[in-house]
């Protein structure tokens, strides 16, 4: 029998407060509210798609802008799940995923090595400066990178995200968050070749 990986974090600073638990062997169940609609839409994405089950709850200077709320969420996220895969015995390590979003075509692979590393290519130029959301506090489209390069830096992964075709900005974001959550599952999962636990995580 394997212990629970699950993790809870908290972050207090002067621009936010941030609180994230995860449950890697959860079934994609999300609790998610950070200021920021878009971002809450792909932290969903990414909690459905990887099956993590998990809640942001972040409270952050918004007034200004996106960012630090932005930043400081993934640098939580990536601190729960760090500590959530404790010592990572049995896991496959690696992950690999190619999503499609219409138009967008976006591959994530992710290696669970403990050594920070993230590579992120192929947006359309001009991707960076869009302003994605409702009414509510926008997303700068530069803050994709920034995401994927603090859960890297923060859960220890070596991570490689590349934008293979895309045009329109929502969807070159959402596949990323996609592409990402699909390569961490794989990752994540139980080797049975070494613990004898059949592993789901891969499954549809």
């Amino acid at each position: 029998m394997t212990s629970p990986r699950t993790a809870r974090i908290e972050r207090q600073t002067s621009e936010s407060k941030v609180i994230v638990e995860v449950n890697l062997d959860g079934t994609g169940r999300v609790d998610v509210s950070t200021g920021v609609g878009f971002y809450d839409h792909m932290l969903t994405a990414f909690g459905r798609h990887s099956l993590v089950d998990l809640t942001v709850h972040s409270d952050g200077d918004v007034h200004i802008d996106a960012h630090h709320t932005v930043e400081d969420t993934a640098i939580v996220l990536g601190q729960a799940l760090r500590e959530a895969l404790g010592d990572k015995k049995g896991i496959r390590r690696y992950g690999d995923a190619t999503v499609p979003l219409d138009e967008a075509l976006v591959r994530c692979v992710v290696d669970v090595s403990g050594r920070p590393y993230s590579v992120h290519t192929g947006e359309p130029e001009g991707q960076q400066y869009v302003l994605l959301g409702g009414s509510g506090v926008p997303y700068l489209g530069s803050l994709t990178q920034h995401v994927f390069d603090s859960i890297a830096h923060h859960a220890h992964l070596t991570m490689h995200v590349n934008v293979l075709a895309g045009r329109e900005p929502h969807h070159i974001v959402e596949t990323q968050f996609k592409a990402f959550a699909r390569a961490f599952r794989d990752a994540v999962a139980y080797d049975p070749r070494e613990t004898g636990i059949p592993s789901t995580k891969g499954a549809l």
